[in-house]
């Protein structure tokens, strides 16, 4: 069995966006909440401040998007060749 691509990159990158936007904006509104895992995405993510704005928190899940997608389609063509192998 195979993934299908475009669905497992566009999975990837809602759910990985949905979170940090989540955490972001529950920190806008809580500051403490998530404060560790905001500044470690900071360390990755470059524009990526952590300040708790909401702005920050759009930049933010937008890096995640892009994050994400690369990296559902690069373990979705790994997983798609190694099965391919597998099953030959």
């Amino acid at each position: 069995m195979k993934f299908n691509l475009k669905a497992l990159t566009i999975a990837a990158a809602l759910i990985w966006a949905g979170a940090v936007l989540i955490v972001g904006v529950a920190n806008s509104i809580w500051p403490m909440y998530g404060k560790a895992f905001l500044m470690m995405l900071a360390s990755i993510y470059p524009g990526f401040a952590a300040s708790g704005t909401f702005g920050d928190a759009i930049v933010g899940s937008l890096y995640a998007l892009v994050d994400a997608a690369v990296v559902g389609l690069i373990f979705g063509s790994l997983y798609n060749l190694i099965a391919g192998a597998k099953s030959s």
